[in-house]
C-alpha cells in the first residue's frame, strides 16, 4: 500500500511517477533488513523453540510499531528537505538532497522487512506459505490503495498505510502485554476517525499533512502571485488538481501578436500541481481571440466541421472548436476530477455542458481504439508546460499520445478532407517540433501513405510550432488559404509540399531558418537513421514500445555535461539525466554493502567461536556462497527486469501511471503468491522449472504487446480483466524461483536464508534503477528479454 501512494506523492510533489524509484527503495530497505537478521540472528531465534518464538513475536511487535512510527517520520523529513528534481540539472547540491530522500523512505521498509525476513528466517517451516502470505497481503494493500486515495487522497493513504503496522502489532500481540494492546486499538480508533475526516474534507489539505511541491511547478507558483486565490482542490485515486483564479492567468499558446484586444479572462487548472491549463470565462460566440490561435485556419478550411478534441483538460480547445463553427465537438477527458472542477467553478462557462460538445471520459488512445468514426478536424491542443530545461525528471515520462501508432490511429479517423491539427513549443536547436516532424513522417508512412512530407505543413510564431496534417493530399485552395492565415497572423511558414526557402522566416526572424533547414534534410536524407545518429540530440520518433517523446538525451552529450554541471542550464534532459545514474551507484554502494557486511562478520565469528564457524563452514560447502550469490541475485534481477517495463507499457491500457501499477502489481503478487503456495509440489526439476520460466518470459515479451493492442478499445473492466490474466501464467512461475531457492538452502541447513534475503533484495534494488536506464537507451523489450536471460542464469547457479 505505502508503494503505490508513494508513487502518487512523487508525481504530485516532484513532475513523475518514479514507479522504479520506489519499488527500489522498498526493496533497499527489504535487503538492509535482511542483512542485519544474517548479522543479528538472535534477534527472532533461539537454540530453544519456545524461546525462538517468543523472541520472533517481540521482533514482530518492534517491526510493527517501527513501521508506523518510520512511516509519519520519514514523510515529515522528505517535507522538510529542499530536494527539487527540475533543478538537479543546475543545483549540484540537489544530488544530495536526492540521496537523504531516498534513504529517508527507505526507513519504513527496512522495519517492515525485518518481520517478514524474521518469519522466512526462523526456522519454523512453511517458508514459502510466509512468502505467499505477505505476496497477498501486498497485493491486497495495493488495492487498498487506490480505495483510499480516491476518498482521502494522498495524506489519508499514508494514514491508512501506518495504520496497518499497528494492525499487525495486534496480531503479533494477542497474548502479549494488554497495556500494550490497549494502546494499539485506541490509536487505531483515533486514526480511523481522523482518516474519515480527511475523506470528508477531501477538497482541502490539511496544512500540517500537506505535500511539499517543486516550486518550480505551476500551483505553487501561481498562489506566489499577489491576489491569487484557490478556487477549487480534490484528489482522487490518480490526480490531485487545483483550480486557482488570479489577474496573472494568461494561457494561450501560439497566440498571434496581431491580436487587438485583451486575452478574455480565465481561470489556472493544475493536475498535480502541475503548469496551470487555462479554463477560459466567455461564450464561444464572443471568443474574437480564437481567430488569432494557430490552430483557427484548420475550422476555417473544413466549416461546420465535426470536431475531436484530445486531452481536452481546461477546455481552451473545445472552446476554440465551437468559437470555429464546429457543428458537433468530441471532447475525450482522461480525469472525471476535470469536469468536476470545472461545473464547481464556472457553472455559467461550462463549456462541457454545451449541447454541441459530447464528452468521452478516458485516455485518448483508448477512445481511439474504440471505434471507427471520422472527423473533419482532429484537434490535440499544447497541455504540456514550455521547459526551457527539461529535467531528468521530465524526459522520464512516459506519453503514448505522442507516439507513431497514436499518430497512426488519429490519421485514420480523419474524414476524406480532414485536418490533423498538432501544436508543440519551440526550442533551439529544433528537438520537440523536429522529433514530432519525423513522428508525423512515420506515422503516415505506416499507414500506408506515400510522399508522406507532401501531406504536412508546418508553421511557427514566437513560442510554437503548429501542424496540419492530412491524409489526402492538399489542394491549391487550401494550401492558398493556409497561406494567406498564416500571412494574416504574422506566423512562419516552416513547411509544405511547395515551400521555398524565401517564404520562411519572414516576421519572427531567427539568424537562419534552422527549422525549415532541419526539417529539409530530414525529408531529403538517404537515411534517416544516419540523420538521427548525426543530429546533436535524440529526436528518433517516439513509439509505444519507447514512448519517451520528451527524452532527447545522447550519451555523446556527456562530455559536455559534466563540464557545466552544476553551472549552467543546460537543455534536453542534461545533468537531469545523470541523476539516475548517481542512483545507480548510491544503490550499488549501498547493496554492496549490505551483502558483503555480513558475510565479513560472520568469518570474524569464526575466529572466536571456533564450534560456530565449523558449522559455518560446513553449510557453505553444500551450498558454495557463490551459487546463493548468483541465483538469489539473478531472480531480483530477473523479477524487477519483468515487473518495471511492464507497468511502463501498462500505462498505455490502463489510461494512467497510477492504475497500470496497481494492475502489474497486484496481478504478479496475486499469481506468484499462487507460485508459492505450491512451490514444493513442483514435479520437474528445479533447474528446468527454471528453463521453462525463461520460455514462458520471452513468449510474454512477444504476445503482451498485441495483447494490449487488441484490447484497448474495450471497457476498462474487461480490458483489465484480460491484461491481468494474461500475466497469470508468468506470475505463478515467477512466485516460484525464490520459495524453492528457500527449500534449497533449508536442505543444507538455514544460516544463509537471511543473507539470501539480502542478495535478493539488494539485486532488485539495483534492478529497479538498471530497468529505468536500460529502457530509455533502448526499448521496453530489450529489457523484458533482458529479464528473461536472468532466470536463465538462475537455472544454471540452482543445485538440481
Amino acid at each position: 500500500m505505502l508503494e503505490s501512494t508513494l508513487t502518487r506523492l512523487l508525481a504530485v510533489a516532484q513532475y513523475y511517477h518514479f514507479a522504479f524509484l520506489v519499488v527500489s527503495l522498498a526493496l533497499l530497505g527489504f535487503g538492509a533488513s535482511g542483512s542485519l537478521l544474517s548479522i543479528f540472528p538472535g534477534w527472532y531465534k533461539n537454540g530453544k523453540i519456545q524461546d525462538g518464538r517468543e523472541k520472533l513475536e517481540r521482533l514482530l511487535i518492534i517491526s510493527g510499531l517501527g513501521f508506523t512510527a518510520s512511516v509519519g517520520f520519514s514523510y515529515f523529513v522528505v517535507n522538510w528537505l529542499p530536494f527539487d528534481s527540475y533543478s538537479i540539472a543546475w543545483d549540484s547540491r540537489q544530488v544530495l538532497y536526492f540521496g537523504l530522500y531516498y534513504l529517508v523512505l527507505t526507513i519504513p521498509f527496512v522495519f517492515a522487512g525485518l518481520g517478514i525476513g524474521a518469519g522466512l528466517s526462523s526456522g519454523l517451516g512453511k517458508s514459502n506459505l510466509i512468502y505467499a502470505v505477505n505476496l497477498m497481503g501486498s497485493a491486497a494493500g495495493i488495492l487498498l490503495a487506490l480505495i483510499v486515495m480516491q476518498l482521502a487522497g494522498v495524506p489519508g493513504a499514508l494514514l491508512a498505510s501506518g495504520m496497518i503496522g499497528l494492525i499487525a502489532v495486534l496480531g503479533s500481540s494477542y497474548q502479549g502485554p494488554k497495556i500494550l494492546n490497549a494502546l494499539v486499538l485506541t490509536t487505531l480508533v483515533v486514526g480511523a476517525v481522523f482518516l474519515l475526516f480527511i475523506s470528508a474534507i477531501n477538497s482541502r489539505y490539511l496544512a500540517p499533512i500537506g505535500v511539499t511541491i517543486s516550486p518550480y511547478k505551476g500551483l505553487p507558483y501561481a498562489l506566489r502571485i499577489p491576489g491569487s486565490e484557490k478556487l477549487f482542490g480534490a484528489w482522487n485515486a490518480i490526480s490531485r488538481l487545483d483550480v486557482v483564479a488570479g489577474a496573472s492567468t494568461r494561457v494561450m499558446p501560439g497566440l498571434s501578436y496581431t491580436y487587438p484586444d485583451n486575452p478574455p479572462p480565465q481561470l489556472g487548472m493544475a493536475i498535480d500541481a502541475d503548469t496551470l491549463q487555462p479554463v477560459t470565462l466567455i461564450e464561444p460566440q464572443n471568443f474574437s481571440a480564437a481567430d488569432y490561435l494557430p490552430e483557427a485556419v484548420a475550422f476555417q478550411i473544413n466549416p461546420q466541421a465535426e470536431v475531436l478534441v484530445l486531452e481536452s483538460g481546461g477546455g481552451l480547445g473545445v472552446l476554440q472548436a465551437l468559437a470555429g463553427g464546429a457543428s458537433k465537438v468530441t471532447a475525450v477527458v482522461d480525469n472525471p476530477l476535470v469536469l468536476e472542477a470545472i461545473s464547481h467553478t464556472v457553472p455559467t462557462n461550462d463549456v462541457y455542458a454545451s449541447e454541441r460538445v459530447d464528452v468521452k471520459i478516458e485516455s485518448s488512445r483508448v477512445y481511439l481504439g474504440s471505434g471507427r468514426e471520422e472527423f473533419d478536424v482532429i484537434f490535440l491542443p499544447l497541455n504540456d508546460p514550455y521547459r526551457p530545461v527539461a529535467s531528468g525528471a521530465y524526459s522520464l515520462a512516459e506519453n503514448f499520445t505522442l507516439s507513431v501508432e497514436s499518430f497512426s490511429e488519429m490519421i485514420s479517423h480523419l474524414s476524406e478532407n480532414g485536418v490533423l491539427v498538432v501544436t508543440r513549443w519551440l526550442q533551439t536547436p529544433p528537438s520537440e517540433s523536429l522529433r514530432l516532424f519525423a513522428t508525423l513522417i512515420e506515422a503516415l508512412e505506416s499507414a500506408g501513405i506515400e510522399n508522406p512530407g507532401n501531406k504536412i505543413v508546418a508553421y511557427r510564431g514566437i513560442q510554437t510550432m503548429t501542424f496540419l496534417i492530412k491524409s489526402g493530399d492538399w489542394s491549391e485552395l487550401q494550401l492558398n488559404r493556409v497561406r494567406q492565415f498564416i500571412y494574416d497572423r504574422r506566423f512562419d511558414l516552416v513547411w509544405a509540399m511547395d515551400i521555398t526557402q524565401n517564404e520562411t522566416n519572414r516576421f519572427n526572424k531567427l539568424p537562419k531558418p534552422v527549422y525549415y533547414q532541419v526539417f529539409s534534410e530530414l525529408i531529403t536524407a538517404s537515411s534517416r537513421n544516419n540523420f538521427y545518429s548525426a543530429y546533436p540530440f535524440s529526436v528518433t520518433p517516439a513509439l509505444d514500445n519507447h514512448p519517451f517523446f520528451f527524452h532527447f538525451f545522447k550519451w555523446e552529450q556527456t562530455p559536455q555535461i559534466l563540464a557545466t554541471v552544476g553551472r549552467v542550464w543546460q537543455p534536453f534532459g542534461g545533468s537531469g539525466y545523470f541523476v539516475l545514474l548517481a542512483l545507480l551507484i548510491l544503490v550499488s554502494g549501498l547493496s554492496v554493502l549490505l551483502i558483503i557486511l555480513p558475510l565479513v562478520i560472520k568469518r570474524r565469528r569464526v575466529g572466536s567461536q571456533h564450534l560456530k564457524g565449523k558449522e559455518i563452514a560446513n553449510t557453505a560447502e553444500r551450498v558454495p556462497t557463490w551459487r546463493v550469490l548468483v541465483y538469489f541475485g539473478s531472480i531480483g534481477l530477473a523479477f524487477l527486469f519483468l515487473e518495471i517495463p511492464l507497468i511502463q507499457k501498462s500505462i498505455l491500457s490502463m489510461e494512467h501511471p497510477t492504475y497500470a501499477f496497481t494492475l502489474v502489481v497486484l496481478s504478479l503478487l496475486i499469481f506468484s503468491s499462487l507460485g508459492s503456495i505450491y512451490s514444493r509440489k513442483v514435479w520437474m526439476g528445479r533447474r528446468w522449472m527454471l528453463i521453462f520460466l525463461f520460455g514462458l518470459a520471452i513468449v510474454t515479451t512477444i504476445f503482451y504487446g498485441p495483447i494490449q493492442e487488441y484490447t484497448l478499445g474495450w471497457p476498462m473492466v474487461p480490458r483489465s480483466l484480460i491484461l491481468g490474466l494474461s500475466l497469470a501464467p508468468l506470475g505463478i512461475l515467477m512466485g516460484v524461483p525464490f520459495p524453492i531457492g528457500l527449500a534449497w538452502l533449508e536442505d543444507a541447513g538455514s544460516a544463509l536464508v537471511p543473507w539470501a534475503w539480502a542478495v535478493n533484495g539488494c539485486a532488485s534494488v539495483m534492478a529497479a534503477v538498471l530497468a529505468a536506464i536500460i529502457v530509455l537507451s533502448t526499448n521496453f523489450s530489450v529489457v523484458l528479454l533482458l529479464g528473461a536471460l536472468f532466470y536463465g542464469i538462475a537455472a544454471v547457479a540452482i543445485e538440481n
